[in-house]
């Protein structure tokens, strides 16, 4: 009977062990859900303020520093502060004034990254029309952007 009570009380104690691990995992799911469908608003609204030259709300989906790779800077990751992005988009809409960004899709990928495929249109300073693929992916980390890898091939 001793042993009967035995096996009774494992039994008990793995169940709530793994309904635990269970509730947990579930959890974690939610969590990685709701990161990702956060981090797809963020990006979104990046978007939605560079098409609008909104270069301070833009700024401010930032750390105060974050790292960039863009050709636009070399080929090395830079550091720049929210000022010196609003500046840097605030000389690039004075010689592309009309400059606008669509996406074309979003690809999240884990709870800190998303990927945005997307074409960017304009007419360049020498009075050419363009339109660029570009991807970017963004790593968001406590609600803001803390890097931003963008590649295009930079004609």
């Amino acid at each position: 009977m001793k042993n009967l009570y035995s096996l009774f009380a494992l039994a008990i104690l793995t169940i709530a062990v793994l309904s635990a691990c269970s509730v947990q995992k579930q959890e974690s799911k939610q969590s990685n859900t709701n990161n990702t469908a956060n981090n797809e608003a963020i990006a979104r609204q990046l978007f939605d303020h560079f098409n609008k030259h909104d270069w301070q709300s833009m700024a401010a989906l930032y750390t105060e520093t974050a790292e960039f790779k863009d050709p636009s800077f070399g080929k090395e990751t830079v550091k720049q502060t929210r000022l010196q992005t609003v500046q840097k988009y605030t000389e690039m809409q004075k010689g592309m004034p009309d400059i606008r960004d669509s996406i074309v899709a979003i690809y999240p990928s884990g709870d800190k990254h998303i990927v945005v495929e997307f074409i960017s249109t304009g007419t360049a300073p020498n009075g050419a029309k363009f339109s660029l693929p570009i991807c970017s992916i963004l790593t968001i980390e406590n609600g803001f952007i803390t890097r931003d890898f963008t590649y295009y091939d930079n004609p």
